[in-house]
């Protein structure tokens, strides 16, 4: 049996129906982009002028063999320039570690720490394993109801919105990155992205795993530097 293939309307008022069809398609398709742009346009900052904040909340990004992939190094630098230039305290790492022979959090506790950040002033989240899972957890887990985000251009609009939406008073530092492959491909994933995004925010899941609730935050903050 074969299978029909569309076919153009013949009628123009049919003609017209599809069209429409196609534009409200486009204009729903665009609505949670539009969304996270206007919702996060007050609250995007740089490394230079972000308020000062007790804590960072740092993105996995992938790892190459082991250690961050240049996209994540650029983020951590983020992080240590804040540290040292004591716009904040305390770095809340946050990645996935669902797999024994795969762990963000540590490659990236190992990368600020070689970068002159105390591990004392470092929280390693390792069930971060989507943007939403790390921003609630960042709030029932960590206590964190305040933070600068530290993540790509392409990505933190949606950051900001997502941790907004879970009880975080959030800015966030997009990190300049080089317009390569992988700056597109993540450009274009997160047209995408944002219509998950926008379901989190107004149904708001629990993360993939919750556990109980850590006093890692609160000991950093307490510890001197």
């Amino acid at each position: 049996m074969g299978i029909r293939r569309p076919r153009w309307p013949r009628t123009r008022a049919g003609q017209r129906r599809l069209l429409w069809a196609v534009m409200a398609g486009c204009v729903l398709a665009l609505l949670p982009a539009t969304w996270l742009r206007l919702s996060t346009a007050d609250r995007l900052r740089t490394t230079a002028d972000v308020p000062r904040t007790e804590v960072a909340v740092v993105f996995g990004a992938g790892l190459w063999d082991g250690e961050p992939s240049p996209y994540l190094a650029h983020r951590l630098d983020a992080a240590v320039t804040l540290y040292r230039a004591g716009r904040i305290e305390v770095v809340l790492v946050t990645g996935d570690n669902s797999r024994e022979d795969y762990d963000e959090p540590d490659a990236m506790r190992a990368y600020l720490t070689d970068h002159g950040v105390p591990d004392r002033r470092i929280v390693s989240d390792y069930a971060g394993f989507d943007t939403w899972d790390s921003c609630v957890r960042a709030r029932r887990i960590f206590g964190v109801d305040r933070a600068v985000l530290i993540s790509q251009d392409f990505h933190i609009r949606r950051a900001v919105a997502l941790c907004e939406a879970a009880g975080v008073d959030s800015y966030g530092v997009g990190v300049a990155a080089e317009h390569d492959v992988t700056w597109y491909y993540g450009g274009t994933r997160e047209l995408f992205a944002a219509g998950k995004a926008a379901l989190d925010a107004v149904f708001r899941p629990d993360p993939r795993f919750l556990g109980p609730r850590e006093p890692g935050v609160a000991r950093a903050l307490a510890a001197g530097r």
